[in-house]
């Protein structure tokens, strides 16, 4: 396997300009043998601070999402500067950051970033005037004097109107014993349900479908009572909407999957106790499973038929016994 050679060099430009380098290798013992590799680049050397701006957007108020030239409205952007100095040349300076953000509002601060909530959908122009400052000694007077290196940047931002998924449909899947009091709210913050400060109805039946809609992205919660006047149950659910565009709202699946199970299981065992006398209904030849119908015993001419065609078959069905809650 081929070996791999690195060298390296650290150049000082003294003026601005494009200056291009080129690199050729040799064999050891021969200089000035033709080359066996070689390449070429081009430096740029300027007299302004050089580096880039970025744009993110907060998610949960500590995740950054990466934005391209597009951000939502009435949300809470993130504009950074990062510097590019490999050789440390600003170590000892001090900056200072001028901020434009387009839209009529400017900003100085002595961070290279800053946090922004633009409410106005449109194009704008953001622009940032980095000033660096550090004190020299001059080599021959040996006097201090002030050096000053300036930067400008601009970036493109397309700001879109913040949308939201505005239809939500959820199916509350209940096991117990109608007629059910269900109570449900969705707010900011989960709050108990009590008297009639929520949406109230009736359920005849094991099942009810819920929807409702957004009109602003955030953080929810589904706030749930079911009550049959023997037993009463409350739970919460957290909801997240995203603005579309920006992000998907794939909270609906998880809601739907959620909520069922979560329900189903809670409420069924809290009733099976309270309403096992008055609602287990043995059926006769079934066995105890938990369902609402059974496999029922097939009558004797279909036995046998198949004790006839069959006789070395075992039963299809077996004898099972069956309670219904």
């Amino acid at each position: 396997m081929p070996q791999r050679f690195n060298s390296m060099i650290t150049v000082t430009g003294e003026f601005a300009g494009d200056f291009p380098i080129s690199v050729w290798a040799t064999e050891t013992h021969c200089w000035l043998c033709q080359p066996i590799a070689k390449s070429f680049t081009m430096l740029h050397v300027t007299e302004f601070i050089v580096g880039n701006l970025t744009i993110a957007q907060i998610e949960d108020n500590r995740t950054f999402v990466e934005q391209g030239s597009s951000s939502a409205t009435d949300t809470l952007t993130l504009i950074s500067f990062f510097r590019h100095d490999p050789s440390n040349y600003f170590k000892s300076a001090s900056f200072i950051y001028n901020w434009d953000f387009g839209d009529g509002t400017q900003l100085v601060t002595e961070e290279p970033f800053v946090y922004y909530n633009y409410s106005t959908v449109g194009n704008c122009k953001v622009h940032l005037k980095v000033v660096a400052e550090w004190e020299q000694i001059e080599s021959a007077t040996h006097e201090r004097k002030i050096v000053q290196k300036t930067g400008d940047f601009t970036t493109e931002l397309e700001l879109l109107e913040t949308r939201v998924m505005e239809n939500l449909s959820l199916s509350l899947h209940i096991n117990g014993s109608p007629p059910l009091t269900l109570c449900w709210l969705i707010k900011a913050e989960c709050i108990p349900l009590e008297g009639g400060k929520c949406h109230l109805v009736v359920i005849n039946g094991s099942s009810y479908n819920l929807s409702h809609t957004f009109r602003n992205a955030g953080q929810y919660c589904l706030s749930v009572r079911v009550e049959n006047g023997v037993n009463m149950l409350q739970t919460y659910h957290e909801i997240k909407v995203w603005p579309t565009g920006i992000h998907p709202a794939f909270f609906a699946l998880p809601c739907i999957a959620l909520i069922s199970v979560m329900l189903g299981f809670v409420i069924y065992t809290t009733f099976r106790s309270s309403s096992q006398q008055k609602d287990l209904v043995e059926v006769q030849g079934c066995g105890r499973i938990c369902c609402r119908s059974c496999f029922l015993q097939p009558p004797q001419e279909y036995w046998e038929t198949v004790r006839e065609s069959h006789g070395l078959l075992h039963p299809l069905y077996k004898p099972v016994k069956t309670y219904t809650v």
